[in-house]
């Protein structure tokens, strides 16, 4: 499938998702909700076996400016029984919650290269992504305030697990911008950069460092932290045990052995794809 509203490619076992709609700040039209599950759900999810890692980037000044405000137009245009119109809105907005939802459930880890502004439904989105990475000029905000609605795709669900809850109320209520530095300090991101290219360089490479590894133990190690962070610790651990009983006995942990004595990168084989039913 061919996407309008951002580039993808693949290359040593990476997947670079780049938004490409600069002159519109990157914003998240109808055809970007769409195209965002289909790639994450479909493409990555069931089709490409030899992708390991993700990379989303951008391009322009900005990373996203959020939701384009056409998407406001289009659900103020439905008319109708109220109980049905109010009905038919939510179902689309679980369809645009399961837009962000398949990159938190996508097998291998998704990395977020952000500069400049982070906005709105850039917070949600990269909220779902394993890893933050920006630019010093990058600031994050929950916009959402400021249009005089609640922030409904992601954020106030997952900000929380990230940094301080006081940290997110005050940006939810207040909708101030935080800076890189302020990420950095509470841990929203791993690491601050001078400028995208360095960014970039430095996140491809570490991509393809999680790439080298085995599929299958990295795809074990995100399910179980995500696990982990929704149930108690005794749950957790009874999964673990479930989990390495049914996938320990394979083939990687022999390579990565005979690997370390012979003195050469491990050799694993892709994660199987297929549908998903």
């Amino acid at each position: 499938m061919s996407y309008t509203t951002f580039d993808f490619s693949v290359a040593d076992h990476v997947a670079h998702l780049r938004f490409n709609r600069p002159d519109k700040r990157n914003a998240m039209n109808r055809a970007f909700w769409q195209e965002i599950r289909h790639v994450f759900a479909a493409e990555i999810g069931t089709q490409r076996a030899d992708v390991r890692v993700v990379v989303i980037s951008s391009t322009g000044p900005h990373f996203t400016a959020g939701m384009d405000l056409s998407a406001f137009t289009d659900i103020a245009a439905v008319t109708g029984d109220p109980a049905r119109r109010r009905e038919r809105f939510r179902r689309e907005l679980l369809a645009y919650q399961d837009s962000f939802t398949v990159i938190e459930k996508c097998r291998v880890p998704v990395l977020a290269a952000i500069q400049g502004g982070c906005i709105g439904g850039g917070v949600d989105m990269v909220s779902a992504c394993d890893m933050r990475y920006c630019t010093g000029d990058a600031f994050f905000v929950i916009k959402e305030i400021d249009l005089g609605m609640t922030a409904d795709v992601g954020t106030l669900q997952r900000l929380p697990h990230l940094i301080p809850q006081g940290l997110v109320r005050e940006l939810a209520y207040t909708g101030r911008n935080m800076p890189a530095d302020e990420a950095l300090r509470c841990g929203l991101v791993n690491r601050v950069y001078n400028d995208q290219q360095a960014m970039l360089d430095d996140v491809m490479g570490i991509a393809r460092d999680i790439a080298a590894k085995s599929p299958l133990a990295v795809h074990g190690s995100k399910e179980m932290i995500n696990y982990a962070r929704d149930h108690t610790v005794d749950e957790a651990l009874n999964y673990m045990s479930v989990w390495n009983a049914a996938f320990i006995h394979g083939e990687d942990m022999p390579e990565a052995f005979r690997a370390m004595q012979e003195k050469r990168p491990p050799r694993f084989l892709d994660l199987a794809v297929g549908d998903k039913s």
